[in-house]
């Protein structure tokens, strides 16, 4: 049996429809609103997310998880479960191929490892935190595999578990560095500068531990073939990266490792890293030479895939009487695992969002045993940006000043932490036309100044903020001699509109009609691309598909040189362009030849390249990132504390936006996430036990329809001269800023300060 040869190749292209004739035939495709590529297969259920494949014979898994939070295993009895009916195998530590410690994922990107956390899968008796898998049990059906699992029992011996965040606060430490960057930023000395200063605002601002709940909960099948290489269908944010850590951890060459993951059902940084599901169904199929599938449930998701840190954040600001910044202070702690290196980067946009002469950055981490903390969308950058925006705002009102006036008052000419020249930077524009959009003018500037009946009502404002990214990338490139063309990258689509993007960009680059091109993704056996995180991929995918057209152009115009009949047969590269379905000469319209024609004298069917894009030098050459100004009205219910967002409108500065529909679409899913921050989701942590306490979508409180508002997005569209065609990622910024803004609205609302989240009842009352 050989699964790889039943997968079907996910391929998308524009299909004729309403929604796309009056765009599709003209040129220009960039910065289009067209409809998502995948839409049509996502409505009919006809989309096939890692747990709808189906494989020859599988088997089903379920997990054991730990009672305890620290120790060791003394006794597993598996014989009740493994005589279960329908069970295949029970595995534990005691019989589990070995196989080494996860990589951990590396931020430099110079290891090829992926894993959330270096703790042992299965190898040893030893717990390391609450609800870790301590046996998989796979049989016949999923049903006899979850029921075979309460038969397994365990007997513990103890250890005394690090879990309290508040007791380990005085044990904090510098971590080694931050994603890269140092730990601290020194400039000035912001300690006595914030003494000396006029007007002076000093709190600290706390956020709680929040989960990933997308509506994919992680799932594996995991298939080893007949010439012992292994197929794995799964969603990670990072198909090389889980096929490269895979195969390090089964002594396997990459080559006989595939990854499949055409769509991801949401990922949002917690499919990012690789986690214990995805090695546990490898290690069972490699058991029992069966295909496996393993499907975690909601509350397992919460067992089994970290979320984000909790944090405890001071902001400290000295400004003139004018409001020119004169210190800017903020330094805090985070928690991370004893088994990974993710101390979350919350002083991010500090170091470059304002500018005061005097800035002290910095962060320390506890560690503790738990569960790894892992991405979450704008991991650091949305957290940081509730505490540093509040504190702007206090700022502000203590100095009587409207708080956009103070934020253009210190707008920076140059990065105050790198000193180099910002790259593309329209903050201010995108305050003043969210400002009048918004009708910011017509707020009260003092609390409780606006009234409905019981509802007080309220506005604010917060900046939103994130870096620019960029990796290499590699695409290729397939131009058929119908005309038609293949587009591959082995790229991820989790509802983002990453397939229909790439598909604008390429058309337009090759010259031809929307229809005529494909894209082919999700599988790790297409040329690589980055992980799907940090808001890079589209733009990285972009850059890789230029190289690819101008390598396949370069072939096509040597192919055509051959034939003295052709028109292209005298022109150099430099004189040509892709448009009509071929080459043409720039300089006269008629001259030139199309792809069909030119593979017909050629005497080929197709032409094929790959290209790479280059390692990004811009982002050492200036400071690069995306902003935003985030306005939203709220009211309070002066007898219940209930807070209702009203009204939203989200104006941003992220370069050309290459297709409005699908980014406003991100745009606003950011900031429901945001809103989600700031009012219901909090993750309740036992630091007796260590354990989750909510782990079900009853309890851990997502934003429903009616919290929330219709959500206006303007954009200022504004190129940026050093990213690939002026273009920004936009996947984590709508979320930044959210918490802050809704934060403000509530005390221009109410005349309370609520600096601990979520914004809850008993906070206001």
């Amino acid at each position: 049996m050989n699964n790889v040869r039943t997968i079907q190749e996910t391929v998308v292209r524009f299909a004729p429809g309403k929604d796309h004739d009056s765009l599709m035939h003209k040129p220009g495709y960039a910065g289009k609103p067209f409809s998502r590529v995948d839409a049509n297969l996502k409505v009919k259920g006809e989309a096939l997310f890692s747990a709808d494949f189906k494989v020859e014979n599988p088997a089903f898994a379920a997990l054991v998880y730990s009672t305890i939070t620290k120790g060791r295993i003394t006794t597993i009895d598996t014989s009740e479960a493994a005589s279960s009916s329908g069970v295949l195998a029970v595995i534990t530590h005691e019989n589990a191929p070995k196989i080494p410690t996860p990589p951990v994922f590396d931020p430099t990107g110079e290891s090829k490892g992926t894993a959330a956390s270096d703790s042992p899968v299965l190898q040893d008796n030893r717990i390391y935190r609450d609800s870790q898998p301590i046996a998989i049990v796979i049989a016949a059906t999923l049903d006899q595999a979850e029921y075979a699992g309460t038969l397994v029992k365990v007997d513990y011996e103890t250890e005394i578990a690090t879990v309290s965040f508040a007791a380990c606060k005085p044990e904090a430490v510098t971590p080694s560095d931050v994603l890269g960057e140092e730990p601290e930023v020194k400039i000035g000395n912001a300690g006595t500068a914030f003494s000396e200063a006029e007007a002076t605002t000093d709190n600290i601002y706390r956020t709680p531990r929040y989960n990933h709940n997308a509506i994919e909960p992680h799932a594996t099948i995991a298939v080893w073939n007949e010439d012992d290489s292994l197929l794995v269908y799964d969603p990670p944010q990072n198909l090389y990266g889980v096929k490269h850590t895979l195969a390090i951890l089964f002594g396997l060459a990459p080559e006989k490792v595939r990854v499949v993951s055409p769509f991801v059902g949401g990922g949002f940084g917690g499919k990012g890293t690789l986690w214990d599901n995805t090695m546990l169904c490898v290690i069972a199929a490699k058991t029992v030479k069966r295909p496996i599938k393993l499907v975690i449930s909601r509350a397992g998701v919460f067992r089994l895939a970290g979320g984000r840190t909790l944090s405890e954040q001071r902001v400290a600001l000295g400004a003139k009487k004018d409001g020119r910044l004169t210190a800017l202070i903020h330094s805090g702690i985070t928690a991370m695992s004893k088994h990974n290196n993710f101390p979350e980067q919350f002083t991010f946009p500090a170091r470059h969002l304002y500018s005061p002469k005097n800035i002290f950055a910095g962060q320390k981490v506890v560690k503790l045993d738990t569960i790894a903390n892992t991405f979450m969308r704008a991991p650091g950058e949305s957290i940081g940006a509730f505490a540093l925006e509040l504190a702007m705002d206090e700022l502000a009102y203590s100095l009587k000043m409207d708080p956009i006036e103070l934020r253009r008052i210190n707008e920076p000419k140059t990065d105050p932490a790198k000193n180099t020249a910002f790259s593309s930077r329209h903050l201010i524009e995108a305050y003043t036309l969210g400002a009048e959009k918004f009708n910011w003018q017509k707020r009260h500037a003092e609390p409780r100044g606006q009234r409905d009946g019981k509802w007080l009502v309220g506005q604010g404002v917060a900046t939103a903020y994130y870096p620019v990214l960029r990796l290499p990338a590699t695409a290729g490139i397939r131009i058929n001699a119908d005309g038609t063309a293949f587009v591959k990258a082995a790229a991820h689509e989790m509802g983002m509109g990453t397939a229909t993007v790439q598909i604008q960009h390429a058309a337009e680059k090759l010259g031809l009609p929307l229809d005529k091109v494909s894209f082919q993704y999700g599988d790790s056996d297409l040329p690589e691309s980055p992980i799907a995180g940090g808001s890079n991929q589209t733009v990285s995918i972009v850059a890789s598909v230029t190289a690819a057209a101008e390598k396949i152009h370069k072939e096509l115009l040597a192919l055509a040189g051959r034939n003295a009949d052709s028109p292209l047969s005298n022109l150099t590269y430099e004189q040509i362009e892709a448009r009509n379905n071929g080459l043409f000469s720039k300089t006269d319209a008629p001259e030139g030849e199309t792809y069909m024609s030119i593979l017909k004298h050629a005497g080929k069917d197709h032409i094929k390249v790959n290209a790479s894009s280059e390692m990004p030098t811009e982002l050492k050459q200036y400071s690069m990132h995306s902003y935003g100004a985030q306005f939203c009205e709220v009211r309070v219910n002066e007898e219940t504390g209930e807070t209702r967002v009203s009204r939203w409108l989200g104006s941003f500065d992220c370069g050309i936006i290459l297709n409005p529909k699908t980014a406003i679409s991100q745009f606003r899913g950011g900031i429901i996430m945001g809103i989600g921050m700031a009012l219901t989701e909090e993750t309740l942590f036992d630091e007796r036990k260590g354990r989750i306490m909510n782990p079900s979508l009853a309890e851990y409180h997502i934003p429903v329809n009616l919290d929330v508002p219709y959500i206006d997005i303007i954009y200022n569209n504004i190129p940026d001269a050093h990213t690939p065609i002026g273009a920004h990622g936009i996947g984590e910024i709508g979320i930044t800023g959210v918490a802050a803004a809704i934060a403000n609205a509530v005390f221009n609302a109410t005349g309370k300060r609520v600096r601990d989240l979520p914004i809850t009842l008993d906070k206001l009352l």
